[in-house]
């Protein structure tokens, strides 16, 4: 090994060693004062805690209502998921199988609407969906989650259909599939690459979104958990310790979820590249 390649790679290692830094700081942070009272906190917040107190995580827990939050990002993020991947894997499935004309001015218009910010649109969707009765309604959320996330996930579900040979299709056919069946059946199975990749990404959007359902969710009995942290920051005091406890709560079953799917994300993120 030459000096030159040496010293590459060692530069690389630091490199690395400096970002893995700057990420996990700010949640060693967290961690570290959410075992911490808000004087201690104010006085000194890069210090490790005098004594470790679990008081601020049995607050947080009552107060932020951990349950309920917690039930609640699990169905929203679960069904709006799963809509999500049905309606947008056939829906590519339809504009590359189908060859009429509109099909592209379809595709082009589901490009064209992801470069809409959503904050361009917040205040007349708020009038609107408001007019329509339709806000403080978990199921009307997950509505939203879906209209919000089937442009991009069909764009890049379309990408991936293209690649799977018609010559399957017309076999299915023939051996007696039906249109249903051969999108559920065959067409669906070849997708699991992407599927798991889409899925990841409308998880992580989901659970962690937190203008959406701030604009929807109303009652405290129908809160998020990013709604439920968001509650302990007044306009006058901030409980630090307990909010910090809190999005440690938060961080847990995104934790989890990516320890027990961990190789699932990998995979496919890896098999959805090299396709």
């Amino acid at each position: 090994m030459t000096t030159t390649s040496r010293s590459q790679k060692a530069l690389f290692l630091a490199l690395n060693i400096v970002l893995l830094v700057l990420f996990v700081f700010p949640l060693f942070m967290i961690l570290v004062n959410s075992f911490k009272d808000r004087v201690d906190i104010v006085r000194s917040p890069l210090s490790l805690p005098a004594e470790w107190s679990f008081k601020n995580y049995s607050e947080a827990y009552t107060t932020m209502g951990f349950t309920s939050a917690l039930l609640n990002s699990l169905l929203i993020t679960i069904v709006a998921v799963i809509l999500i991947l049905i309606f947008s894997s056939s829906f590519a499935f339809f504009l590359v199988r189908w060859k009429w004309r509109m099909n592209n001015v379809i595709l082009m218009m589901l490009i064209a609407s992801m470069i809409i910010p959503f904050q361009a649109i917040m205040i007349p969707f708020v009038s609107l969906f408001g007019n329509l009765h339709m806000l403080n309604s978990k199921w009307s959320l997950i509505y939203f989650y879906l209209g919000f996330g089937i442009s991009l996930s069909t764009f890049m579900y379309h990408g991936f259909v293209k690649g799977v040979p018609k010559e399957m299709d017309e076999a299915a056919l023939i051996d007696g599939a039906g249109k249903v069946r051969l999108f559920t059946q065959i067409i669906f199975p070849i997708l699991k690459p992407i599927t798991t990749t889409i899925a990841i990404l409308n998880v992580l959007w989901i659970w962690n979104d937190f203008l959406l359902p701030s604009l929807v969710l109303v009652s405290p009995e129908d809160r998020t958990l990013p709604l439920s942290t968001f509650y302990f920051f007044g306009k006058y005091t901030s409980n630090y310790g307990v909010a910090m406890a809190a999005l440690v709560f938060s961080m847990i079953p995104v934790v989890i979820f990516y320890i027990v799917m961990q190789r699932q994300i990998i995979r496919g993120v890896v098999e959805g590249a090299v396709k």
